[in-house]
């Protein structure tokens, strides 16, 4: 399906098409209608889909069209870590380029500036706010927030901020908000916990699945059993390696020589193993950086422009980046310690394989990790059943993560892709225009 037959607002529209973005993903194509009807949602889709898309293009079309106070705050959208919310603060920024909606994004730091502007956003009423929950959380204990005007509340990646324990916080907030909303659920996997969080917050909700915890299958996934002592040798191995390029075997020559392999991510579980890591891939003359809770914001920044950038040979870095970095080439994952859940391991090398690139992930598993590698053998073998689904029991495959939508779409769409007639705009065919 593309944009254009789905029920967006021009401005939307407009966006889209400076963007170069046309096809609609699978998760696109049946949440965004879905959203744009008015129902709460529960998205369960695998890393890399183009989720944030998904909720951000109907959200602003919902916007522009539904009654609402320009005064007040009017949708909030929750995230587990600064770096997602800076993400999707990014993509706000594409989609909503021609819309006159104002958004502030909300999360941790020690800029006392970037505080002062949040405070200012949340006071004077921005339409749309990005959060960490601990973040708004700590503005709520402080000042006096307006939440009357929210009618949208979207709560992306919910797996992760359970497993990082804000549910008190994110039932703190729910209970400030208007009882009479629209919930949005966005989650890579569906334990019990995000049915029980749903049941409690959310009211008749459409649940859509998109290849729920399986990597996309452009991950070649691969493992191997060594010891502890060995890991830094397989590190080295790895970089060196023959890697498949455009389909195309190529020798890389290193990962600091000339047109080596750039943009390896490798995960540890623990910042002090990130730092002795990074400490001893240096000390061999390759060019690897740490990105840990340790790092001033300033310096995370700065590290994830470089390797986004391609200044930066090699990432490592604790889980904190599993989620939230948008990097769309990325040709190889290294799993240095296997992640403790399954759901971790499934984030961590979705990194890899996004905006319909291939990429390969290596998990290099140790005696003492046997036993977690082997939950993540059982739990991929038991939910390698990808499928959308709404309550009409309707189902699909999906085997492609990208993420925002397949650029330069094969048909010829005939210039601007929304400027022929349609049939049918949708709901909100005859409704107002955005405000000026």
């Amino acid at each position: 399906m593309y944009f254009d037959e789905l029920a967006l607002s021009d401005e939307v529209l407009d966006a889209l098409w400076d963007m170069h973005f046309d096809e609609c993903t699978p998760v696109q194509e049946k949440t965004i209608p879905v959203i744009l009807e008015g129902h709460d949602v529960i998205s369960c889709a695998q890393t890399g889909t183009g989720k944030t898309a998904a909720y951000i293009l109907p959200l602003l079309t919902n916007l522009a069209f539904d009654d609402h106070d320009p005064d007040k705050l009017n949708a909030i959208i929750m995230a587990p870590t600064r770096e997602l919310a800076q993400q999707i603060d990014q993509q706000m920024e594409g989609f909503g380029f021609y819309v006159p909606f104002s958004s502030v994004a909300i999360y941790g730091g020690k800029d006392n500036g970037a505080w002062g502007t949040q405070v200012t956003g949340l006071q004077r009423g921005a339409d749309i706010v990005i959060a960490t929950p601990g973040r708004l959380l700590s503005q709520m204990n402080i000042y006096d927030i307006d939440f009357s005007g929210v009618k949208y509340f979207i709560l992306d990646e919910a797996d992760r901020m359970l497993d990082m324990g804000f549910y008190d916080d994110i039932m703190t907030i729910v209970r400030r908000l208007p009882k009479e909303r629209q919930t949005i659920l966005f989650s890579a996997t569906m334990p019990p916990k995000i049915r029980q969080l749903a049941k409690t917050i959310m009211r008749e909700p459409v649940e859509i699945q998109i290849a729920v915890s399986r990597p996309p299958e452009t991950i070649k996934q691969m493992h191997e059993f060594v010891d502890e002592g060995q890991k830094v040798e397989k590190v080295i191995a790895c970089l060196t390696a023959k890697r498949s390029n455009s389909e195309a075997v190529q020798q890389q020559r290193g990962p600091t020589a000339e047109g080596g392999l750039k943009k390896v991510l490798i995960f540890a579980g623990k910042k002090q193993r990130v730092k002795d890591l990074t400490r001893t891939l240096r000390m061999l003359n390759i060019d690897a950086r740490a990105m840990h809770s340790d790092l001033e914001q300033h310096e995370r920044d700065q590290v994830m422009l470089d390797f986004k950038n391609g200044k930066i040979a090699v990432l490592v870095a604790t889980d904190v980046v599993s989620r939230g970095i948008d990097v769309t080439d990325i040709p190889l994952v290294i799993n240095y310690d296997v992640p403790h859940a399954p759901e971790d391991y499934v984030h961590r090398i979705g990194r890899t394989a996004r905006a319909e690139n291939k990429g390969e992930a290596m998990t290099l598993v140790s005696p003492d990790d046997r036993i977690y590698w082997k939950r993540i053998e059982r739990f991929l073998t038991t939910n390698d059943q990808g499928r959308t689904t709404k309550d009409t029991g309707s189902s699909t495959r999906s085997g492609k993560g990208c993420s925002g939508g397949s650029r330069h779409s094969s048909r010829n769409r005939g210039g601007h892709p929304h400027r022929s007639p349609k049939a049918n705009r949708g709901a909100h065919s005859s409704g107002s225009k955005p405000r000026s």
